[in-house]
């Protein structure tokens, strides 16, 4: 059966050039870095290579460059840490973050600290004078993701980091779904932490980065030896930390062009599923959001059973977030944007990549039709 992959903002696939670059550190290049000899020498150097890579594409130093095991680790380091070193007890997000940090706050909040979250619009946005208002003197940290992983929607972290900067607060951004699909210059934007993950742009699972702004507080997550300059303890993870520094570099050569080509087939599959499906809307801002995500909802369908049936066609969507699969509760953030739980349930995210072809899109959007038509037939007439 031939697969059709339109799930690539829950993972992707390492590219072929990432896991050639990657094969010799599991038994050629397999020194430890911190060891003083050739070998483990020899493996700090294309630590720093990857490590320098990352930062000429994020338009910062190499020293704010901490290497994580995964976006979420990144998430809570930056938030932990902003709690301890400022002693203050109160976080600024929204109602729309990925999980890592929405169950983070959930504990937190159960420990005494306060979480002031942002509504949302309709579209998935957030208002700025609201933001304003709700940043005071016991405000640790301000936590807003870059871009929505179920929707694709774009917040405006350029100028919430410009508020946060003038009110004197610290500021982190979950750009997990934002690296190599919009541009980001942190030479240019006061974000004091960024977080980031290899699996979302053909890099492997596990390897992770946190940028932490040179002159920010920062107190480690995972304390040890001496690693990434004190900030994360534990011997670093050399080849996929080369997949991760060969995956950005390959960013840099293709982004713009492989962005515009994504953006035409995500267009072609929206506008036919839209146009030829009755009673189907696009859930969020159409203008402002990333070039491969579009989040639909088929009213009246139970997106399980669309996407069960299109898995067995061999084609990959998903219902919202790989990390709240399996749960029975209706999108957090659809219902924050003021979906009905019933159409929350009948939303279903595709999420375009690289290998994608038009001819894919093509064949996917007509199988969609006939799954919808299917479903419906069997659903009473109202």
């Amino acid at each position: 059966m031939r697969l059709i992959y339109l799930d690539n903002n829950a993972t992707t696939p390492v590219d072929p050039e990432v896991l050639k670059e990657m094969v010799p550190f599991f038994s050629v290049y397999y020194g430890n870095p911190s060891s003083p000899h050739r070998l483990g020498q020899e493996a700090k150097q294309y630590v720093k290579k990857a490590r320098n890579a990352i930062a000429r594409f994020l338009c910062c130093q190499e020293e704010e460059i901490v290497f994580t095991s995964c976006g979420t680790e990144s998430n809570n380091a930056a938030i932990l840490s902003a709690l301890r070193t400022t002693g203050k007890k109160r976080i600024v997000t929204t109602s729309t973050e990925h999980s890592a940090i929405q169950e983070l706050c959930l504990d937190l909040e159960k420990r005494g600290v306060e979480i002031d979250r942002m509504a949302v619009n309709s579209l998935g946005l957030i208002d700025l004078e609201e933001l304003e208002k709700k940043i005071n003197e016991h405000t640790a940290i301000v936590s807003v993701m870059w871009a929505n992983n179920e929707t694709g929607v774009i917040f405006p972290v350029e100028q919430i980091a410009k508020i946060c900067k003038e009110r004197g607060v610290l500021f982190h951004t979950d750009a997990v779904q934002a690296i190599g699909k919009i541009p980001i210059d942190l030479s240019q934007v006061p974000i004091d932490f960024l977080s980031l993950t290899g699996h979302k742009f053909y890099a492997p699972k596990g390897i992770g980065v946190l940028f932490v702004r040179k002159g920010s507080p920062f107190e480690p997550l995972i304390r040890g030896g001496s690693q990434e300059m004190r900030r994360r303890a534990g011997t670093e993870n050399v080849p996929s930390i080369v997949g991760m520094g060969k995956a950005i570099a390959i960013l840099s050569q293709r982004m713009d062009e492989e962005n515009k080509r994504i953006r035409a087939l995500r267009d072609l599959l929206e506008t036919r599923i839209l146009s030829e499906i009755p009673f189907t809307k696009l859930n969020g801002d159409r203008e402002y959001r990333i070039p491969n995500t579009s989040n639909i909802c088929f009213k009246g369908i139970d997106a399980e059973t669309l996407l069960l049936d299109l898995d067995q066609k061999g084609i990959c969507a998903s219902g919202g977030s790989a990390c709240t699969t399996g749960s029975l509760k209706p999108s957090k953030v659809l219902t924050a944007m003021g979906l009905s739980p019933l159409d929350a349930k009948s939303s279903v995210r595709f999420s375009l990549g690289r290998h994608n072809t038009e001819e894919e899109i093509q064949f996917a959007v007509d199988e969609i039709i006939k799954s919808v038509k299917k479903i419906r037939k069997t659903m009473p007439k109202s």
